[in-house]
């Protein structure tokens, strides 16, 4: 059996780079600004900033060894993770793949342990507040948005 492309695997340091400018690239197709001081600097030591702490990140990546999609899951207060990073390539938009990673990180989440996934968005990023919604995702008020964010939303994962 041949394997299927784009893949889904856990990222690993070596990804840093790409995966940094691929979530830029996105953000400024929609005229955000990356913060790789503050916000993005979990992006510096995937590892450290996630896998070390319980959590997971993956890449979507092409057959050629491109990264064209990422995803993280963040350990927040006990049971609770937020989705982080979740980009995708502008020419692979439209595709599925979007869908399937965030199955892929809810998947993770439940398997993790979570009860509850938190995310912080932009209201420009129409497609990806479509999907989150979807999924049943709703919208909720966190105590501090990240500086790029207008919009919050969680799902309660022992109902999904």
């Amino acid at each position: 059996m041949s394997e299927m492309w784009p893949r889904l695997r856990p990222a690993t340091n070596t990804d840093c780079e790409p995966v940094s400018n691929l979530v830029f690239t996105v953000l400024g197709e929609y005229g955000l600004k990356p913060d790789p001081g503050c916000t993005d600097a979990d992006l510096k030591d995937i590892e450290k900033s996630y896998l070390k702490r319980g959590g997971v990140f993956y890449v979507l990546e092409e057959e050629d060894g491109s990264i064209i999609g990422s995803y993280g899951l963040y350990p927040m207060q006990p049971g609770t993770c937020e989705l982080r990073k979740m980009y995708l390539h502008r020419d692979y938009r439209g595709k599925g793949h979007g869908r399937h990673m965030l199955e892929n990180a809810l998947a993770e989440a439940k398997q993790l342990g979570f009860k509850r996934i938190t995310l912080e968005t932009a209201s420009v990023l129409k497609e990806a507040l479509r999907l989150y919604e979807s999924y049943g995702f709703q919208p909720y008020r966190p105590d501090h948005l990240s500086c790029r964010c207008d919009q919050a939303y969680a799902l309660d994962l022992t109902k999904s």
